[in-house]
Formats: structure tokens, sequence, C-alpha cells
């Protein structure tokens, strides 16, 4: 069982459109509205994949409450924690040739009250899990050490915590030695202070948050694929995708897909990669089902292709 920790959820509307012109009426294609933010994505594919996730977050509003309805019609159980303030609406503008223009907004301010009833709310939740995984952005009142003391908690109950966040939330973290980080290309190159051009450069960085604490790094690499690297060495993975449609929790459901096959080694790496080839493929934030993976599409292995350019280096 998976119980996932999502600090800031969303309801998450996307539509597709055929390019955006600033200034114009765009007039939308497809439109959806799905419970959102990177822990809820977990819990949303883990629940396609057939298994038992639980989702803690903070709920407050007419927004909250759909979001508690959405979750409850794709049978996630969820753990909500009242909050005053409503949880956030977000936008996602998803044109025909895969970009992607999102608006996030900021979210409510959880008071000192409603900070502790959300750990509390996590630790009777995990009894009994295999692994929290904690994901996203930190809402307005929450200090940036929050995760670093939810991880603590989490080992302290012997229970494996998996992060998914960035910036100081996630330096914070490493300290207490998460069993796994999740970070993209763009959060490797700013956790080290420096540029990648390629899948070496992001090799090194990960190994960097590995020498902070991490005790592995699973590493998205967009179109260029996925790292491992963890006490045991390092693993390279990829998948061909012939289209994309929409990149909207492609990395969420890498990481349930890496939990799910059991959170460690090249075997769960290529459920990590195949989850994710198959998110891209699929409109707005709907995460695939285990009938939309295509295994023999993903290649793992520990060959890393450090000399191999990053279709988009990251400055």
């Amino acid at each position: 069982m998976i119980v996932t920790v999502t600090p800031n959820p969303s309801l998450d509307r996307t539509y597709e459109v055929p390019a955006l012109d600033r200034g114009e009426v765009v007039r939308a294609t497809g439109e959806r509205v799905d419970p959102g933010g990177k822990g809820v994505n977990v819990s949303r594919a883990v629940a396609a994949a057939g298994q038992r996730t639980v989702a803690v977050l903070p709920l407050g509003g007419a927004p909250g409450a759909l979001v508690a309805e959405l979750l409850d019609a794709q049978g996630i159980e969820v753990a909500p924690v009242p909050v005053a303030g409503a949880t956030r609406s977000n936008i996602a503008l998803a044109e025909s040739d895969g970009v992607l223009t999102k608006i996030n907004a900021p979210g409510p301010r959880l008071s000192a009250e409603e900070q502790e009833l959300l750990l509390e709310t996590v630790r009777r939740q995990s009894r009994g899990a295999d692994w929290i995984a904690c994901c996203g952005s930190l809402p307005r009142g929450l200090a940036p050490s929050w995760y670093a003391d939810l991880v603590a908690r989490a080992h302290a109950a012997g229970v494996r915590i998996a992060l998914d966040t960035s910036g100081p939330a996630l330096l914070q973290a490493l300290r207490e030695g998460p069993d796994v980080v999740k970070p993209n290309a763009e959060e490797l190159a700013e956790a080290v202070g420096r540029p990648l051009a390629t899948v070496g450069d992001a090799l090194k960085a990960a190994e960097e948050l590995r020498g902070l604490g991490a005790r592995a790094v699973l590493a998205s690499l967009g179109a260029d694929g996925q790292l491992l690297v963890d006490g045991s060495g390092a693993w390279y993975g990829s998948a061909r995708v012939d289209a994309v449609r929409s990149n909207v929790g492609a990395g969420d459901s890498s990481l349930a897909g890496f939990l799910i096959a059991g959170g460690t080694g090249p075997e769960a790496l290529a459920s990590a990669v195949a989850h994710g080839a198959a998110a891209v493929r699929l409109p707005g934030s709907v995460m695939p089902t285990p009938d939309d993976l295509d295994p023999a599409a993903v290649t793992v292995t520990a060959q890393v292709p450090v000399d191999r350019a990053l279709t988009e280096p990251v400055s």
C-alpha cells in the first residue's frame, strides 16, 4: 500500500487547443477536470494499476470538495485534512504540437494547527504502508524544513519514503536520508547549482544528491529518458514514444511505476520508464492503466550514455 502526501493539492482544468495565440479568442477542442497535485497524481497512477493507495491532502472550499469527489470516483481512499482556505484551481493549455502552458495558483495558507493535523494524519495513515510518497511544492505557511521533519518521522516509524520536490525543501530533506528522491533535469540543476548539458552531467548531479543524503535518485530527463542512481550503481532507461499528447503528470506516473515495482533496482526503473512513456501519450493528466503500457518499447542498461547531449539543456 502506498500513502501519498500532497501538501498543496489542486483542481486542474486542462484545455486542448490547436495553438495558443495571445490576445485572441482560442476555442478548445477538448476539456478535462481532474484532481491535481503531484502526490494526487501518484495515487491516481497507483489506483489505475489496481493497487491500494491512500491520498493525504489538505482540502478546503468547493474546489476541495470536488477534488475529494473526483478521487473517490477513481477508487482512491482520501484522508482529508480540513483547512479554512479554498483548495487552489490550476489551468493547463495543451497545444496540438505538445507544448503545454500551465497557470498554477498559490493555494491557501495553512495555520500551525492545520500543519500539525496534516503531519498527524500522515502518521495515522502510514501504519502498515510500504511507501510514503511526498510530492509537490509546499503551501504558504509551511517552512522549507517541513519535508525534512516528515522524512524523519517516517523513518522513525519504519516506513520508506519517496520525495518529489525542489529548492530549499529538497535540500533540507536530503539530510534526513529519504529513500528515493525524484528530481527532473531542472530540479537537478537547481540543486547542484550548475547547468546540465549531457546525460553525464545529470549523472554527476544525481551522484551529488546521494552524497548529500539521498539513498537513491530517480531522475527524469524528459525525452532523454531516466536515470536511477543508488548504492549499487547507475542505470539508464529510455522508451520509444511516437507522439506526445500531454506531459502533465508524466513524472508522477513514473514515480508511481517505480514504487509499484518495489522502488529499487533496474526492474523498478523499467516500470518507471514504461509508466512515464504511457502517460505522455494520454490527454491532460490521465494516468495510464496496465493496458496502456508498452514494456517492449523500454530499454534499461547499466551503460549510461554520458556523452549524449540533452535535448533541452538546462542552464
